[in-house]
């Protein structure tokens, strides 16, 4: 029961990691009808920066600061040069487009950094363990990403649903052309999402570059997940990446951490240790489809937020 309760624990941190990942993604892709596969270099930008701005100001802290701050100039700057260009084009531009700039930020960082990667050391304070239930001790850093994020979603959800910049946001996603009209600078508008989806992501990158090696490629993976996140939890809904992120982490979680187990009573030991995380993404994408089966708008579609 112990070990249950440590593995849903971990399974809410990886999804408050999926959802600053989606959250942003889902920003872009509902307000600005942008299928952007450069998003998991923005992820894995902003764990580099993290890496080198903590080595050179010998600060955990500072460095993800600076880190944040880097990501959203880098992703305002993306938007105004490479982006931008893609609005009004159909989505087979848009992917053909954002998969040129994953390759070109995959070599810009072995050009930068080389090819072996780094690593993001945490202060001595956040190498503890606490307790979060009696007889369940929990690393702290991976309680700190989950009490960061839910901070980050509760401040993310009042921008946009209680703010007058989150009502020029809905605005433009609902009808762009008649908000401009009202004289919302819509270019700007667009360039500030970009940019607030680029520091998410890079967010999500700094929290994990602790908990792995900092390298080449790593946001193309949970990218995956992340488009996952925002199918189930419906585009453009807030509230829906959160609920679904959570799910999808806790799925992928729990059959990582026991399935394996299951399946060795059944076939060899090493066919369950490799089948076991197959089937476990295999849920996530079994019940990805039957949301898009039975509620194809998602979860929480942003229309009726």
């Amino acid at each position: 029961m112990l070990y249950l309760i440590e593995q849903c624990l971990n399974g809410i941190q990886l999804g408050m990691l999926l959802f600053l990942l989606a959250a942003g993604l889902t920003l872009i892709f509902g307000i600005m009808d942008l299928v952007n596969l450069a998003h998991g270099s923005l992820y894995m930008l902003g764990a580099y920066f993290a890496a080198t701005f903590a080595t050179v100001t010998d600060s955990f802290l500072a460095g993800i600061g600076l880190a944040l701050l880097a990501t959203l100039v880098a992703g305002m700057v993306l938007e105004v040069i490479a982006i931008r260009p893609l609005y009004g084009r159909d989505h087979l531009d848009h992917v053909l487009g954002t998969f040129g700039l994953l390759l070109f930020f995959n070599e810009l960082v072995r050009l930068i950094w080389g090819p072996a990667g780094l690593t993001l050391s945490l202060p001595p304070e956040m190498l503890t363990a606490v307790q979060v239930l009696p007889g369940v001790y929990y690393p702290l850093y991976r309680l700190v990403i989950i009490l960061v994020t839910l901070a980050v979603a509760l401040l993310l959800y009042a921008l946009v649903m209680r703010t007058r910049i989150g009502m020029l946001i809905r605005a433009g996603a609902w009808n762009r052309e008649m908000a401009g009209a009202l004289g919302v600078n819509i270019k700007l508008l667009y360039t500030l999402v970009f940019g607030l989806g680029a520091a998410l992501a890079g967010f999500a990158g700094m929290m994990q570059a602790p908990l792995s090696f900092v390298q080449i490629g790593m946001g193309e993976n949970i990218l995956i997940l992340a488009f996952v996140v925002i199918i189930i939890g419906g585009i453009g809904s807030i509230r829906g990446a959160f609920v679904a992120a959570i799910i999808v982490g806790i799925i992928d979680t729990i059959g990582r951490a026991f399935l394996p187990d299951l399946l060795r009573h059944f076939v060899s030991y090493s066919a369950g240790s490799s089948a076991g995380p197959a089937l476990s993404s295999m849920l996530i994408y079994t019940l990805m489809a039957a949301v898009l089966v039975f509620r194809p708008e998602g979860l929480f579609p942003a229309a009726q937020r």
